[in-house]
């Protein structure tokens, strides 16, 4: 199989600027949760939440393939809480759909800012759930069922006024009554649906006490058929941008190696990923660049995190895909995809 060593010399020049790159996710999140678990003791907090989205943005665009990398790590791994990881990977999930959408920046606004805060109402609930093991009770449910509207009243007590980032909030779990095409759909309704997706992918592919993360692959063909079974254009986009395979996730190739995707590829079927784990399941000294466009290697199936066990150096695995993008011979346009900017 067509491989090569993990870094070169040349890269090292870079080492700081990526530690900052995670470092100021990490502070992301950790920002996101403390203004979800007490929106009350926030000082203007509409102008908090689009500081936030500012930041993510400028994340986003700095390195669109490092962002989503890091979001499905996030999905699986975070320590903060579900809650405000969930949002966060929503948002960017949201930014990137948004960019390839072309959408207007007043629409994409309003629907990155009700992405970090659509679950607002329920956030310590939110977290508890995904420590549970029993199934909701019946006063949970009743708040699971009502925290649309919950989240839409707080933010409107905290000082928010876009309507349509409150309605996108309010819609998020609502059933479209029609079957318009994504674009032709009222403003509110098309956004809340193109929430509802990625609020449903996410948290397909996050673990729970109750159970485990789902696997890519099943999350992928569960939003692109819609909780109805039928084709769902937002769901199709979602996974246009963010690759059947995005990065951050572990695969199995044909060869039982086990490896995690760095980047997206215009080959749906072949993105570039790091060999981790030989066929025994030992962990390799070095991550090892697979190109799949050019290797004899496939990949057989996506892995969830609960089946990989493994600790990844996530600062040299962003590191060298930042490498692999910029310097390998014929991965130039890896770097131009669906979502960046």
């Amino acid at each position: 199989m067509p491989t090569s060593a993990l870094l070169p010399a040349a890269l090292a020049t870079d080492d700081d600027h990526y530690e900052d790159l995670l470092g100021l996710w990490s502070d992301l999140e950790a920002s996101l949760h403390l203004v979800l678990t007490s929106p009350a003791l926030v000082p203007a907090l509409p102008a908090k939440i689009q500081q936030l989205e500012t930041w993510m943005r400028d994340l986003v665009a700095h390195d669109t393939d490092a962002a989503l990398y890091l979001m499905f790590q996030l999905a699986g791994t975070s320590t903060v809480g579900y809650s405000a990881s969930h949002a966060l990977v929503c948002a960017t999930l949201c930014q990137i759909l948004a960019t390839s959408l072309q959408l207007p920046p007043h629409e994409r606004h309003s629907l990155v800012r009700a992405a970090l805060t659509m679950n607002i109402g329920m956030t310590t609930l939110q977290d508890q759930l995904s420590l549970q093991r029993d199934r909701p009770s019946p006063a949970q449910q009743q708040a699971i069922d009502q925290h649309p509207q919950a989240s839409r009243r707080l933010l409107e007590e905290q000082g928010v006024n876009d309507a349509l980032w409150l309605d996108i909030v309010a819609l998020h779990h609502a059933v479209p009554p029609t079957q318009l095409p994504l674009l032709q759909q009222p403003v509110a309704e098309r956004l809340a649906r193109i929430l509802a997706t990625t609020d449903r992918y996410a948290a397909m592919i996050s673990p729970r006490k109750s159970r485990p993360g789902r696997s890519v692959v099943d999350s992928t063909l569960a939003v692109t058929q819609g909780p109805s079974g039928v084709f769902d254009e937002a769901g199709q986009a979602l996974v246009q941008c963010a690759g059947h395979y995005p990065p951050g996730v572990f695969v199995r190739l044909d060869n039982d190696e086990t490896a995690i995707v760095l980047r997206r590829s215009p080959t749906a079927q072949a993105p570039l990923v790091a060999q981790v784990l030989t066929a025994q399941g030992f962990a390799l000294r070095q991550p090892l660049l697979v190109h799949l466009q050019t290797s004899d290697a496939r990949i057989s199936g996506a892995l969830t995190h609960t089946e990989v066990s493994l600790r990844v150096n996530h600062f040299a695995m962003v590191q060298l895909g930042l490498y692999a993008a910029r310097y390998s011979e014929g991965l130039q346009h890896l770097v131009q995809l669906p979502g960046t900017p």
